[in-house]
C-alpha cells in the first residue's frame, strides 16, 4: 500500500485504509459494519433504526467478528440519546457519526465518554461551526450523494471544507466516490480520506434484498432524483413510480399516511408515544420544520424500509447517490477494499512517476 494512503484519519480511528463505510438506515448491519472493519476500512452501524436491544447485540456481534474500531451512527435529536451513548462506553464503541450537525450538548457528553465525534456537512460554514463546537472529524458530502443532500458539486464543497477547517481535523469527502482513483482525488483536494454509502450497499455483505439490489445496478446516474416529497428536506433517491406519486400527492393526502407510518415506527424501534412525541419537536425545531414536514418526517423510515428491508421496491423508496449508474456487480467488502487499495496504490505510482 503507498504511504499517502496512511491518512490523519486512520491514525486518529485505527483503521488500515481512510474508506468509511457510512451508517445507512436498515442497510448497516453488523454484517456489513464487521465486514468493512476487518478488511481495513471504517464500518459504521446504522443505530437509528435499531432499539437499544437491537443495537447491543448487532455491537457485540461486530466485535465477534473483528477487533478492528468500528462506529455508530445517530441523530442528534433522537430522544435516546442518552442511552444510546451509554451503550457505547460501555460496548467500546470508538466514534459516533452523525448524518446532519449534533448540537453542542451532544458533542460534549460524547467527548466526556471518550467517544470521538463526526458529523456530516453539506457547507463550508456548517463545517466551520462543527469545528467551533470540538467535532474530531468532518464528512462533506457534495450533492450526488444519497438521502439528505446540498446542492453544492463534492469537486467545489469538498476543497473549501479542506481550506476551512482541514489544518485542525481530517476532512472525508462523500458524495460520487466508489474506487481507488476517487480516494486518489480526494487525498489531492487535501482530504484524509473518503466516505462511502451507495457503494458499499451493493456490496454481497449488505443486507439489502437481492432483486432490490438488481433495481439499483440497473439504474443510470441519469436516473436519481432529489426531493422533498419524502421528509420535506432534499433527498436524493432512485426515480420510480412511487416517488413520482409522492411528488404529485398534496400535503393533505401525505400526512394521514406518514401520522401512521410515525406510529409504525415507534413500535418498531421501541419509541414510547411520548419520545416520539419529543422527537418531533426537536426535529420541528432544529430543522425548521413545518407540523406537515414533521409528520412527513416520519413516514421517510418506513418508505425506506420497505424497500431495503421487505423489499417492496414497488411501493418503497430507494436513497442513493448518482454513483449508482456506474456500479455494475457486488463484491465482497473485503474484494472492494482490496480494489480500491490496488487501483489508489497504482494512480500514486503513476503520478509519482513510477517511482
Amino acid at each position: 500500500m503507498h504511504p499517502a494512503l496512511s491518512t490523519r484519519f486512520c491514525e486518529l480511528v485505527g483503521c488500515r485504509l481512510p474508506v468509511v463505510q457510512t451508517g445507512m438506515g436498515w442497510v448497516s448491519g453488523a454484517s456489513l459494519t464487521a465486514a468493512t472493519s476487518a478488511a481495513g476500512g471504517f464500518g459504521i452501524l446504522a443505530a437509528v433504526t435499531m432499539t437499544p436491544d437491537q443495537f447491543v447485540e448487532a455491537v457485540r456481534t461486530v466485535k465477534q467478528r473483528t477487533d478492528a474500531p468500528f462506529g455508530a451512527n445517530f441523530r442528534a435529536d433522537q430522544p435516546d440519546l442518552d442511552d444510546h451513548i451509554e451503550l457505547c462506553v460501555r460496548e467500546g464503541v470508538r466514534l459516533v457519526s452523525f448524518a446532519g450537525a449534533p448540537t453542542k450538548d451532544a458533542i460534549g457528553r460524547l467527548h466526556d465518554a471518550g467517544i470521538l465525534v463526526m458529523p456530516t456537512v453539506g457547507a463550508r460554514r456548517h463545517a466551520e461551526k462543527m469545528l467551533d463546537w470540538g467535532v474530531d472529524a468532518v464528512i462533506a458530502q457534495g450533492g450526488e450523494g444519497g438521502g439528505h443532500t446540498g446542492t453544492i458539486p463534492t469537486s467545489l464543497l469538498l476543497p473549501q471544507v479542506v481550506d476551512a477547517v482541514g489544518h485542525a481535523a481530517p476532512v472525508l469527502g462523500a458524495g460520487g466516490f466508489h474506487d481507488g482513483r476517487g480516494l486518489v482525488a480526494a487525498l489531492a483536494w487535501g482530504a484524509d480520506g473518503v466516505a462511502m454509502g451507495t457503494r458499499f450497499l451493493l456490496t454481497a455483505e449488505s443486507r439489502v434484498p437481492d432483486a432490490v439490489k438488481a433495481r439499483y445496478l440497473a439504474a443510470a446516474v441519469t436516473d436519481t432524483v432529489v426531493t422533498t416529497a419524502l421528509d420535506g428536506a432534499p433527498q436524493r433517491v432512485i426515480r420510480t413510480e412511487t416517488v413520482d406519486r409522492l411528488e404529485r400527492s398534496s400535503v393533505v393526502t401525505r400526512l394521514p399516511r406518514a401520522l401512521r407510518s410515525a406510529l409504525a415506527f415507534r413500535k418498531l424501534t421501541g419509541t414510547t408515544l411520548r419520545d416520539l412525541v419529543r422527537e418531533g419537536l426537536a426535529m420541528r425545531r432544529n430543522q425548521d420544520l413545518t407540523l406537515s414536514q414533521t409528520a412527513m418526517a416520519a413516514n421517510a423510515p418506513m418508505l425506506i424500509k420497505a424497500a431495503l428491508v421487505d423489499g417492496r421496491s414497488d411501493v418503497g423508496v430507494l436513497p442513493t447517490g448518482q454513483v449508482t449508474g456506474v456500479i455494475t456487480e457486488l463484491p465482497t467488502v473485503a474484494e472492494l477494499i482490496d480494489r480500491i487499495t490496488a487501483e489508489a496504490t497504482a494512480t500514486l505510482e503513476r503520478l509519482d512517476g513510477g517511482s
